[in-house]
């Protein structure tokens, strides 16, 4: 059975936040939505948690190995015919209204393929000490830190958080046109999904996990997709992965993060800009190359594992310039070291 928004959740040992995520989603009592939860073999009590909330669920799928962030929810966007799909991660709390909010604004827009909203940063000091305390507390004083506010490209193909870090003083405060919407929680246009999908595949899930959210965003632009940022749709994050938090996170994150940066670039970036960025980028890259080599060998792995892909990335790539529908110059004025947005 389709709706209008189908919600998709993954979890991976999520039970320290699923439960405020799950309160918030529900408070929104979102007429015609399904939501699904699909659990990769954890091990911390996330599916009991899930099913405390059976009743609002309209689905718990779970497998008995990670199979990774990209694979699951393409399972579970497959399994429905909604016209929206909401990515959300389980450690996102939502203000009411965010999930209705983003589908208002892109029933308003035909050419935006996807949505994002504001979100803060969920930092330990404002979170609640107890999980029956209320889903979202407020931060001391009133001040609030950005986590995101869509996504942009530096000419040296990094990909950052827009205001990620920043005190939120109203400095993103307009709907606007921004490169694509974080995978923490995004709305698709299904048709747009169908659209840039490779085989089977909405995610590429060869990029397991991380920096798939900058990959589909990418081929959006490339098929004339704009990706819409409304501010009055908000939550907050708790963001694990920062630049600065590297040397702290899991070693498969930092390989799978390492092996990306460059499937990301294979399956989407033309020749011209390539050629017009080539220092930024190649400084760049020896740098993450000899960090890996003297401070990271286990992130090594990861080149492998890219030229395993590589083939088939570099399929894509040619399938996406021949059915682009946007200049190769379109795409490159997004590459800034100040985040560009577009006006609606």
């Amino acid at each position: 059975m389709s709706a209008k928004i189908l919600v998709s959740i993954v979890t991976y040992n999520s039970a320290r936040h699923l439960r405020r995520c799950l309160q918030s989603l529900t408070a929104e009592a979102l007429p015609d939505a399904r939501i699904c939860l699909w659990d990769n073999a954890s091990e911390d009590g996330t599916l009991e948690i899930a099913a405390a909330f059976g009743d609002s669920l309209d689905g718990i799928r779970s497998s008995n190995r990670n199979i990774g962030f990209c694979a699951a929810h393409n399972r579970v966007i497959a399994s429905n015919e909604s016209e929206f799909v909401l990515v959300l991660n389980p450690d996102v709390v939502l203000e009411k209204g965010f999930a209705g909010t983003l589908v208002a604004a892109l029933d308003l827009d035909p050419r935006a393929g996807s949505a994002t909203g504001k979100l803060w940063r969920w930092q330990d000091e404002y979170s609640p000490r107890r999980e029956d305390e209320i889903p979202f507390p407020e931060p001391p004083q009133g001040r609030r830190i950005l986590d995101t506010t869509g996504i942009y490209f530096t000419p040296a193909q990094r990909h950052f958080d827009r205001g990620s870090g920043e005190e939120d003083r109203g400095q993103y405060q307009h709907r606007e046109y921004v490169f694509g919407a974080s995978g923490a929680a995004a709305c698709y246009r299904r048709k747009m999904l169908e659209d840039v999908m490779s085989g089977a595949e909405y995610f590429d899930e060869d990029f397991f996990a991380y920096r798939e959210d900058a990959d589909l965003a990418w081929r959006a632009q490339w098929l004339g997709w704009k990706c819409l940022y409304v501010p009055e749709a908000r939550g907050f994050h708790v963001r694990r992965v920062l630049p600065e938090r590297r040397s702290k996170l899991p070693a498969d994150i930092n390989m799978h993060s390492f092996k990306n940066r460059f499937l990301l670039r294979a399956k989407n970036m033309d020749l011209g800009t390539y050629a017009r960025f080539f220092v930024p980028i190649t400084v760049r890259d020896l740098g993450a190359l000899a960090y890996v080599l003297v401070r990271e060998p286990t992130s090594l792995k990861g080149i492998l594992l890219f030229l395993k892909a590589l083939p088939r990335a570099l399929a894509v790539r040619r399938a996406l310039q021949r059915h682009r529908r946007v200049s190769a110059a379109e795409v490159r004025s997004w590459f800034s070291y100040l985040p560009v947005s577009k006006p609606v």
